[in-house]
């Protein structure tokens, strides 16, 4: 028998840093809640948190090393460019900031801590790992990273019923929706003979069978739909987000669901180039009902977590718009898909921040709940006003730049199409600040439902949350450009 010649894959150790510090770190978390046990609750936090940061610096010296870039590994299949740091960055500091969050939440609730931090630890490398990955397999076995943790940790309060619904929904969803992802997946590999995206788009272009590429584009856009709580795939989202602890609301609201519009950028824009013609007017009603419904059924809330649910999925039909054009400007599309993942991150992370810090107190969340929240705790109602601007696309804060990309992009190939979604935007943002602006008349005009008047302890992790998540809020908005232009680099693929 001949000798066949094995040829070892080539790995860039400096590329892959970032994972593999999280890994260790997820590691070191495990054996020091195995060792120490009830002594090392307090330690896990710090340390989980300190595991963010220090895979953060990998992240920092792949992009001094930017002449290097990009950085591709087993023959295209994983990607390490400006796109993907950019991404990982935003995926470790929201981790950081959630980790400050859930410090005093899992603490004072006697919830199991050691194991809730591993698990938030397991999704984040999930996520890292999206960022880079260009091939069907990488990027399901990515997503499944990213949600199996998420199940448990929806259902963490296990004696709570609406926890244990929470979690149910989420995984039943979410098993559907990776059913039906996977199986557009094995259809695109059965017409292209490889999972590799940047090779399934020649091997579609040149591929006649019209109908099965039809089906295989939609199946994907309806599992990712499902993924980013796009309106109709929507329904696990309220409950999920109510029922679930608070951080790790804040955790699926940011970033779980900025790790879905990755994965689904890099699917369109790279394997579906030549598909515009099918994948965009999918994306187009996506996109229009998830804004118009999200805003619609967020009026009618009296629960401020339900609201900013719903809140969320009308900002993921923001962040939908882009795709809907994205055949005349891939490079564009991403760049304002990206642009908005950032600043939705800070203003999202803020309010949630708000929210548990007024719980500790309020111990309700009922938007009646917050009312004179000004007289007893002014410094939370301008923040929470800071993103609730923000949220509404109001100058000089940050979510308006983000609004603005996206209207930027659907009007720049000067189609019908894209000025009509405009304009469904536009409308939406007005009915947005409607219920935004109810919440600051709460805040700032209205008496505090019990007469009480004492001030909100304010613990120091949830300060440096508040204070992360309001520094970027606001620079985002008055200095924009701080943002890397990274639009580009997502199409420029091996």
């Amino acid at each position: 028998m001949l000798a066949q010649e094995f040829v070892r894959p080539v790995i860039d150790w400096h590329a892959v840093a970032p994972e593999l510090t999280l890994l260790a770190i997820g590691a070191l978390v495990t054996i020091v809640d195995i060792i120490w046990n009830e002594r090392a609750q307090r330690v896990i936090p710090t340390l989980t948190g300190l595991g963010f940061l220090a895979a953060l610096l990998p992240v920092l010296t792949l992009w001094a090393d930017g002449d290097e870039l990009p950085r591709v590994m087993w023959d295209g299949a994983y990607v390490v460019d400006q796109y993907a740091l950019v991404l990982k960055g935003l995926f470790l500091v929201s981790a950081y900031v959630v980790v400050l969050l859930a410090t005093n939440y899992m603490h004072d609730g006697d919830y199991y801590e050691g194991e809730f931090y591993q698990l938030v630890s397991a999704s984040v490398v999930g996520m890292l790992v999206m960022t880079s990955a260009r091939d069907l397999v990488s990027i399901f076995v990515a997503i499944e990273l990213i949600s199996i943790p998420a199940y448990l940790m929806a259902a963490w309060r296990k004696r709570d019923l609406k926890s244990n619904e929470a979690g149910l929904k989420y995984m039943l969803m979410g098993v559907f929706a990776s059913a039906i992802m996977l199986y557009g997946m094995s259809l695109l590999y059965g017409l292209a003979g490889d999972t590799r995206l940047a090779a399934i788009a020649p091997a579609l272009r040149s591929d006649g069978s019209i109908p099965l590429i039809t089906l295989a584009v939609v199946f994907v856009v309806i599992g990712f739909g499902f993924k980013v709580s796009a309106v109709p795939f929507h329904t696990w989202a309220p409950d999920t987000y109510e029922g679930a602890p608070t951080p790790l609301t804040a955790f699926l609201a940011v970033a779980s669901k900025a790790a879905g519009f990755v994965a689904l950028m890099s699917v369109v824009i790279v394997a579906f180039p030549e598909q515009s013609d099918v994948a965009e007017p999918l994306l187009w009603l996506l996109a229009a009902l998830t804004m118009t419904v999200g805003n619609l059924i967020a009026i009618r809330q009296t629960n401020i977590v339900r609201l900013l649910a719903y809140s969320g999925v009308a900002q993921a039909g923001y962040m939908i718009a882009p795709l809907a054009v994205y055949g005349d400007v891939p490079s564009s599309s991403a760049r304002s898909i990206v642009i908005y993942l950032v600043i939705y991150a800070a203003m999202n992370l803020g309010a949630f921040a708000v929210v548990i810090t007024a719980s500790r107190k309020t111990r309700s969340g009922e938007i009646s709940s917050y009312g004179g929240l000004f007289h007893y705790a002014p410094g939370l109602a301008v923040l929470m006003t800071f993103f609730l601007f923000s949220l509404a696309g109001i100058p000089p804060f940050g979510g308006w730049y983000a609004k603005y990309q996206v209207f930027l992009v659907l009007v720049e190939p000067a189609t019908t199409a894209g000025y009509v979604l405009a304009a469904i935007g536009a409308v939406n943002a007005v009915i947005a600040a409607y219920y935004y602006l109810s919440i600051m008349k709460q805040m700032w005009f209205l008496p505090e439902p019990n007469g009480d008047h004492t001030p909100v302890q304010i613990t120091p992790s949830l300060q440096a949350a508040l204070a992360i998540t309001a520094i970027v809020t606001v620079l985002t908005g008055v200095v924009p450009g701080i943002i890397p232009d990274v639009g580009d680099l997502v199409v420029a693929l091996p």
